[in-house]
């Protein structure tokens, strides 16, 4: 279930996505062969979602071949029947070189908050092996008590 009686689905949601740093990143190549990841993330109103990967992996191979993917963000350690999501469709890609400085803000945001080193814009750009990538968000859910999808945009 992804909110108890007491939580609003935004409520729900943020507290899921505040409370875990993984990602499962759904992709697929230009023949349509899934992939599915694992990726540190940071999020934005529920609506930009940010993580760092080297350009060739094969997700990040996937994302540059095809656009549209879906994340989710859970919490695999609660005992069975009692896991929360968020669900998300999205359009993702490297980031562009003018929005760098806000994304990586995003990023670095929860890097800080997370005790762990961020990251500058010579690490994402240029000759480094490593870029930003951002999802935007078309569609994001979490389940109600019932198992139904709940919308949250």
């Amino acid at each position: 279930m992804a909110s108890t009686i007491d939580e609003s689905p935004a409520v729900a949601a943020r507290r899921i996505l505040d409370e875990n740093s993984y990602a499962t990143l759904a992709t697929a190549d230009a023949d349509g062969r899934p992939w599915a990841t694992p990726v540190w993330f940071a999020e934005r109103d529920l609506r930009e979602y940010v993580w760092v990967s080297r350009t060739t992996r094969r997700h990040s191979q996937n994302v540059a071949q095809r656009a549209q993917i879906a994340l989710v963000v859970f919490d695999s350690t609660v005992p069975v029947g009692s896991a929360s999501a968020v669900y998300v469709e999205a359009d993702a890609a490297e980031v562009r070189d003018h929005e760098l400085t806000a994304a990586l803000a995003v990023f670095n945001a929860k890097c800080e908050a997370s005790g762990i080193p961020t990251w500058d814009a010579s690490k994402v750009s240029g000759d480094a092996v490593h870029r930003l990538y951002l999802a935007r968000a078309s569609q994001a859910w979490v389940l109600d008590e019932h198992e139904n999808r709940v919308p949250l945009l």
